[in-house]
């Protein structure tokens, strides 16, 4: 990669423009300028800036990486670029550095890298120019109106109160507040709001520092927090925020901007699921008087570039959003805040495979300002760095105001005769927190009415065709559905193999759980929350709503809950399958567990009222189980440390994972028998040694969708070697002829070993 971002004196024969092109290739391209550019006009050209150049029979979009004089290629096989599309760079130098560092340390072709920052009408070469932007404003005599008027037309009221708290109304906010279009022009016909098309300004320092919410009282935990943080924010440094659940850490994340905006400076707010954004969005609102972009997979193209553009352009004070909101440019750089820093949704799982959590860093690094990771169950990666004094460890051991810790306790059905999957005890506990007028959340992590269907007979499981795995049975809409694969077909009616009609779903899903609670309690409003309730657009928030309104009912669902919810009068939290995870071959499986059943059971008693636990199991003296009900996450994580020392596994050593896949079973493994034979060879050859190949082995699930797959991993104490070998590896891959056999993937520190 080229030492310097760009060169200096450079006439306009020499001038070569280093492109990141989006290709697989891992390399740059060098190009000469446009022809019929001035002198001037190639003097203006910086790293950063957008170009469209000639690739093959195509015409791509490129990104300026640096200006060089020289070049390996003869300069008369260099290709003239097409057309600069840009006057100044898209992306400033912390954000190019960030990127070359990423393309490097993920192994991955740097055009993809780079085309994974922009958004997708900057990828298609559209200008990068804010549109006119509609804005609603309160007419005079929208201001004369007083809280009594309009009471037969509640969403004008509320329009008429958000435009008296904070001035107008974009179009943004017209969407994340699920504004009607009606309800706009009923106001604009009867002359209280007026609209007009202007271009939004950044408040000032002062007004995006006044909250139109008073800041909550802090403890002594949270006060310290607080000003740790703050006495960092002229330089970098990494704090992680170690508080259980409902000990308030929005809350510190919520001061500390308050000071970064007072300062005149922009804040990154990262959290992992979209389904957390609106509640974060709704917050961050009622604090700050400023302007407050989103960034999340839900947006359309032009949403998320209008977001986009104006945290570059300083206008957007406060940018939240979800992993690859990681790459968006500030103006003026201040915090960055990871939001449940442990959960695996930061980790790319195709394509470019990074981890938001570690480039985030890189990021602060480059930047040079303070991170925050926040979580009430740290990853093991954080904790040995927090433990170790890489990070600041900030620590929040109690609840916030006077709510106490939710008792856990475990519920051994080894023994128990199971209705639809609920034990006696269990029901009778749900039950009684009904009848108090409280609210219940039941978690069990499996959609669906059951995970298979099998004849009663001569025990035939329903099957997908293209992966090794069962079929689930949904009965919303009756299909059976891989969810590797999403394969739908219609259900069984007779066992394809003996022609039975005994068939049975077998195991437990969210829809199944869902009817039978319906059953045991008509009277009470059973909520399902999973993927396939949440698809449409807003499903979730009315939802959400529902539940918020404190009315009893029993929340039903699956991970989407335990995600930093807030759900004040749920009193009881009720885990059907605990030992799902237990006992998986994955070495993060007790990780995983443990984070999961703490921040499922976290939702319980956040307010006044005594929160409870229940988690039935099958292996009630496990120790795990055990070690989270009688102690805590962090001396189970601590103890489980201790393990990894010892076994030298992650954060105690380095992994990266390859993987192949074709039509054919042998040819994934003779691609990663060649890989393992090259690296053994490179390694050899520069003496690089401490890096340990195990494979090439079938994957835990070795045929999915159609394919077969096999993997390679390699594993290192040391990091720079693990590097230094897949540096040089990874290019001779790239131009092996054996590389066509099958489709190849790179994965450093993988998450995911299945």
């Amino acid at each position: 990669m080229p030492k310097q971002m760009q060169s200096t004196d450079k006439s306009p024969q020499t001038v070569i423009l280093r492109l990141a092109v989006p290709s697989p290739l891992r390399r740059f391209f060098d190009y000469l300028p446009p022809k019929d550019l001035s002198l001037e006009a190639i003097e203006a050209i910086q790293p950063g800036m957008r170009v469209r150049v000639p690739f093959g029979p195509r015409a791509l979009i490129a990104i300026v990486v640096s200006l060089e004089s020289h070049t390996e290629v003869p300069q008369t096989k260099l290709r003239a670029a097409l057309e600069i599309l840009d006057v100044e760079p898209l992306l400033p130098k912390s954000l190019l550095g960030m990127f070359l560092w990423a393309a490097q340390y993920y192994q991955h072709p740097p055009g993809d890298v780079f085309q994974n920052m922009l958004p997708t009408l900057l990828r298609q070469g559209r200008p990068a120019k804010r549109p006119g932007n509609k804005v609603w404003q309160l007419s005079e005599t929208g201001k004369a109106l007083e809280d009594g008027d309009l009471r037969r037309a509640p969403r004008q009221r509320e329009i008429v109160a958000f435009l008296k708290e904070h001035e107008a109304l974009d179009k943004s906010a017209v969407t994340e507040l699920d504004i009607s279009a009606s309800a706009l022009i009923a106001l604009q016909a009867n002359g209280f709001i007026v609209m007009q098309e202007r271009e939004v300004k950044s408040s000032s320092a002062h007004d995006a520092a006044h909250s139109s919410q008073q800041a909550l009282e802090l403890n002594q935990e949270q006060t310290n927090a607080v000003e740790t943080i703050q006495q960092t924010l002229d330089g970098f440094t990494c704090h992680l925020l170690d508080g259980v659940t409902g000990s308030g850490k929005t809350e510190v994340y919520l001061q500390v901007i308050a000071n970064v905006l007072a300062q005149s400076r922009q804040a990154l707010v990262l959290v992992p699921e979209i389904s957390l954004t609106p509640q974060t969005i709704a917050r961050f609102r009622q604090r700050f008087k400023c302007r407050i972009a989103v960034l999340h997979s839900g947006l359309t193209d032009t949403e998320r570039m209008q977001a986009w553009l104006e945290a570059r352009d300083g206008i957007a004070q406060i940018v939240i959003g979800t992993r690859s909101a990681l790459f968006t440019p500030l103006a003026t750089p201040g915090l960055i805040i990871l939001d449940e820093e442990h959960d695996s949704s930061f980790k790319q799982g195709e394509g470019f495979r990074y981890s938001a959590r570690d480039l985030a860093i890189v990021r602060a690094q480059q930047e040079k300002i303070p991170i925050v990771l926040g979580s009430a169950t740290p990853s093991l990666e954080s904790l040995h760095n927090a433990l170790s004094g890489r990070y600041t460890h900030l620590l929040l051991r109690e609840r916030a105001g006077n709510a106490a810790p939710p008792v856990l306790k475990l519920i051994d059905t080894s023994h128990e005769v199971l209705q639809e999957g609920f034990s006696e005890p269990l029901l009778l506990q749900i039950r009684a927190h009904i009848q108090r007028g409280q609210q219940v959340l039941v978690f069990i992590n499996r959609r669906g009415f059951a995970p298979t269907l099998q004849c009663g007979d001569c025990g035939w499981t329903a099957e997908c065709n293209r992966c090794d795995a069962r079929m689930t049975l949904h009965r919303s809409t009756p299909h059976l559905r891989c969810h590797h694969c999403d394969t739908r077909r219609p259900v069984d009616y007779f066992c394809p193999l003996c022609k039975s009609k005994n068939l049975h779903p077998i195991g437990l899903g969210t829809e199944r759980s869902e009817a039978f609670l319906a059953q045991q309690f008509p009277a009470t409003r059973v909520l399902r929350v999973d993927r396939d309730t949440t698809r449409r657009k807003n499903e979730l928030d009315i939802l959400l709503n529902e539940v918020h309104q404190g009315k009893p009912c029993i929340l039903i669902g699956t991970q989407m809950l335990a995600k930093g919810h807030h759900f004040p009068n749920v009193t009881l939290v009720a885990v059907l399958d605990a030992d799902a995870g237990l006992f998986s071959a994955d070495f993060r499986g007790q990780e995983h567990t443990a984070q999961l059943l703490i921040q499922v059971a976290g939702r319980s008693g956040r307010a006044g009222a005594a929160g409870e636990v229940l988690i039935q199991t099958r292996h009630a003296s496990h120790e795990t189980l055990n070690s989270l009900v009688n102690e805590d996450y962090g001396h189970f994580a601590r103890h489980l440390l201790q393990e990894r020392h010892s076994t030298q596994m992650p954060p105690f050593s380095y992994l990266a994972l390859f993987r192949a896949e074709a039509l054919s079973p042998q040819a994934p493994e003779t691609f990663l028998t060649m890989v393992q034979q090259m690296a053994y060879r490179i390694a050899d050859e520069q003496g690089i040694e401490d890096v340990m190949l195990m494979g090439p082995l079938p994957a835990p699930m070795e045929k999915r969708n159609g394919k077969f797959r096999s993997q390679l991993l390699l594993q290192s104490t040391a990091r720079p070697k693990l590097q230094q070998l897949l540096s040089l590896l990874c290019p001779q891959l790239e131009a092996s002829k054996e590389a066509r056999n099958a489709r190849w993937s790179i994965d450093v520190d993988p998450q995911d070993m299945i």
